[in-house]
């Protein structure tokens, strides 16, 4: 009789990421948002955008920020979601959030994004977490949403012209702050 427990249910484990890390996090991170592979989850971006969702060095910077880390979640030693946390004085940015798309809708976002919330509190004594999200990503803002986050309507511009963040397939991009209060 198998008694080992479904993989949904085995402990995730979170730690900061190093510069062994980087080219598994840019798998990562281009897995849940960009190209074929991200369709298999619901985070997918392709619809908005090709090219490129990060590089090595966009994910060294974040790595190696003064003010930052790049938490990782591994299970069972396998990275299987991460994200980025800045402090910026009394708040905390959360960005790159990633999950394996094979993953996606079983939980492990909601762990991940709980985890974040929980160490910046602690280690940073902040009292709010902001974001920015493409304002068109309807599902994946109500999905903040429910996790108490809230649309602020502050809108800042999408970085056309610049591949490093993505080749726009439509011309009304942009990014929307959503703050979540502690």
């Amino acid at each position: 009789m198998d008694t080992a427990p479904a993989p949904e249910q085995t402990r995730l484990t979170f730690r900061d990421a190093t510069e062994e890390d980087v080219p598994a996090l840019v798998r990562l991170v281009e897995s849940a948002y960009r190209g074929d592979s991200s369709r298999v989850g619901w985070t997918t971006e392709a619809h908005l955008l090709e090219g490129q969702r990060t590089d090595a060095d966009g994910v060294r910077e974040v790595i190696s920020a003064p003010s930052g880390r790049m938490m990782i979640a591994e299970r069972d030693g396998v990275t299987v979601a991460c994200c980025q946390l800045e402090h910026r004085g009394g708040a905390a940015y959360f960005g790159m959030f990633a999950v394996d798309p094979g993953l996606q809708g079983g939980g492990l976002g909601k762990a991940v994004i709980a985890e974040a919330e929980r160490a910046v509190r602690e280690d940073w004594g902040v009292g709010e977490m902001h974001m920015t999200v493409i304002s068109l990503r309807d599902e994946l803002i109500a999905w903040y949403e429910r996790r108490g986050y809230r649309r602020t309507g502050e809108m800042s511009p999408f970085p056309y012209g610049d591949e490093r963040f993505g080749v726009p397939q439509r011309d009304d991009l942009a990014f929307e702050l959503l703050v979540k209060t502690f």
